[in-house]
């Protein structure tokens, strides 16, 4: 979105898991400043590729395929 910036290499946002589809391993996270960004269940960084959807989490943010915005090592956030 124009005038939103997004976070660089190393940096880190917190958002929540808006989607996650089990069967195809492919989910959205909303950014606090409501982004939506794809992920892929490998990204999910406890390594068990599957995320409750309202899971508040902590991610990095990369260009994936085709140069678009995704997150990354997914962990929750700590209460």
């Amino acid at each position: 979105m124009p005038g939103r910036a997004t976070p660089g290499p190393g940096e880190r946002t917190t958002g929540s898991v808006a989607t996650f589809d089990e069967e195809r391993g492919l989910g959205t996270v909303v950014t606090d400043d409501g982004r939506f960004l794809p992920f892929h269940c490998t990204a999910i960084a406890d390594g068990s590729r599957t995320i409750a959807v309202g899971t508040r989490v902590a991610f990095g943010v990369v260009a994936g395929h085709l140069g678009k915005w995704e997150a990354t090592g997914l962990a929750p956030c700590v209460a």
